[in-house]
């Protein structure tokens, strides 16, 4: 800093009030300072200004699964929202999240010097396991919590699944089975509460659901059993994930079912590829950009101090979106078993 100012002819307050985005230097200084910056390719010592400030501006984040589409994307979605207010991130990536783990995880984080954690904790075990635990800084949840006193941030599963499954219902079939996720995951068990729930409140008793693990292998199989209620009273399905849908449709169509005219099938997600399914897939979209933002905005609110703007917990909608995988059952071609 010391050469900076020295080749801008200025004092080294004035270099770190310009590098501080302080509003009394003159655009003059500023410029002459900035042009000597990039001239010499000077770059900030992250250390040396924590040691000044006290200030790291760096989060961390916990996560596992990320190589399944919602929590990668939610860590992507993270770490931009993150950078996007100035921030560096460090992030654990764990195979399993679990008491043990989630405390090797603060404590390598709280030795790295991060202002405050988002943990990604889609497991309810996961989130209890959180609470549990003390740590030197703020934590936010990203994942429903119920019945757990952290502030989060998540997207409202059990909407998610009734506007799926209302969808279904309003297009005139007389129920609507479901492929649920992993019993473990809270995102699973909310769409399958809300897939029930809508079907109670029409009246309409819930088929037994089939479970898989977020794969589209375990859709397929699925698919295979389904496929053997066709004709007896089966015309709906929805999968808890797009992945999972994916399986059913290709085992449905290599059942002779047509998807929808025989059966019409909805997901969950809406990952890049479903709208380019055979045939394009309805499902229910999440908006993560959404999530990371206001999940890092709770953070830093946590982090000044600052009484958060909104509850701490706080809930994104899901939006329906609608593509050839479902029409009205009515306009299915005649012939076909109601």
């Amino acid at each position: 800093m010391a050469d900076v100012a020295r080749v801008a002819g200025v004092s080294h307050q004035t270099v770190s009030r310009v590098l501080g985005d302080h509003p009394n230097v003159r655009d003059a200084t500023r410029a002459r300072v900035l042009r000597a910056i990039e001239e010499m390719g000077y770059r900030r010592n992250s250390s040396a200004r924590a040691l000044v400030t006290r200030r790291t501006r760096t989060l961390g984040v916990v996560a596992s699964d990320t190589t399944l589409y919602g929590p990668a994307s939610t860590l992507f979605a993270l770490e931009e929202a993150a950078r996007a207010e100035g921030y560096l991130v460090s992030t654990v990536s764990l195979r399993k999240l679990t008491m043990e783990t989630l405390s090797e995880a603060m404590d390598h984080l709280s030795e790295g010097g991060v202002e405050g954690v988002v943990a990604i904790a889609p497991q309810q075990s996961a989130v209890d396991a959180l609470a549990e635990l003390r740590y030197p800084f703020p934590v936010v949840v990203v994942g429903s919590a119920p019945g757990v006193d952290i502030p989060g941030v998540s997207v409202d599963q059990h909407l998610g699944a009734t506007l799926a499954t209302s969808h279904l219902l309003a297009a005139g079939h007389r129920t609507v089975w479901h492929l649920a996720g992993p019993e473990d995951w809270q995102e699973a068990a909310d769409r399958a509460a809300g897939w029930r729930a809508t079907l109670e409140a029409a009246g309409v008793e819930a088929p037994v659901p089939l479970r898989g693990d977020w794969s589209p292998l375990s859709g397929y199989r699925a698919g295979q059993e389904l496929a053997g209620w066709v004709g007896r009273g089966l015309t709906a399905v929805f999968a808890a994930n797009d992945q999972m849908a994916l399986g059913v449709l290709r085992a449905l169509r290599e059942a002779g079912v047509r998807t929808p005219q025989d059966v019409a099938v909805v997901g969950f997600d809406d990952i890049p590829e479903s709208e380019f399914y055979a045939p394009p897939l309805t499902t229910v979209r999440q908006d993560f950009s959404a999530v990371g933002k206001r999940g890092i905005a709770l953070l830093l609110e946590l982090i000044e101090g600052r009484p958060p703007a909104t509850t701490a917990r706080i809930t994104i909608e899901p939006q329906l979106v609608v593509r050839a995988s479902t029409f009205p059952y009515a306009a299915r071609t005649e012939g076909v078993p109601h």
